[in-house]
């Protein structure tokens, strides 16, 4: 169970940041047209700075919750690396279980603002608002798969193998 979860988990979290880059990548396009036209042709397109605004929004959560696999997120760890093995260990599973909370109430929350907004359009898009706050939910699952996972290996003595060392 834990091979198939730790397959899903790692498909899962590459295929996030392969969307994260192409976002950024969109996204910086986005800029440099608005620049572009603002300065080079004297008019800026109303829709640019939504759209790259929403498409951070996008990156940035998704990608942070990526970061909970990886671990690659803010951490300050050396208190607790100085720690024996079982109050680290404790530390850990602390740390984890408030991720899992915090990872539950943005998917439970943030998906009833994504409902409560799914009626409201974003002007210069056409889109609808909850669009921008869907990757709330999204972000938010990710994040209690991925502690979960965590979790699990923490139980059983492993280590979650990251897409990369």
């Amino acid at each position: 169970m834990l091979d198939s979860l730790a397959f899903i988990s790692r498909w899962i979290s590459r295929a996030t940041l392969a969307f994260a880059a192409i976002g950024l990548i969109a996204m910086t396009a986005i800029i440099g047209w608005a620049v572009f036209a603002r300065y080079g042709l004297g008019d800026a397109p109303a829709w640019a700075e939504q759209a790259a605004l929403l498409l951070m929004v996008w990156f940035v959560l998704l990608a942070a919750a990526v970061g909970v696999r990886e671990q690659f997120h803010l951490g300050m760890s050396a208190a607790i690396d100085a720690m024996p093995a079982l109050p680290r260990r404790l530390c850990r599973v602390v740390s984890l279980l408030a991720m899992a909370a915090f990872g539950l109430a943005m998917g439970v929350w943030g998906g009833e603002l994504v409902a409560r907004t799914w009626a409201f359009d974003i002007p210069t898009l056409g889109l609808p608002r909850g669009a921008a706050y869907l990757p709330l939910p999204i972000a938010g699952w990710m994040t209690v798969l991925f502690s979960v996972e965590h979790l699990i290996c923490e139980a059983r003595g492993r280590k979650v193998e990251p897409l990369w060392n």
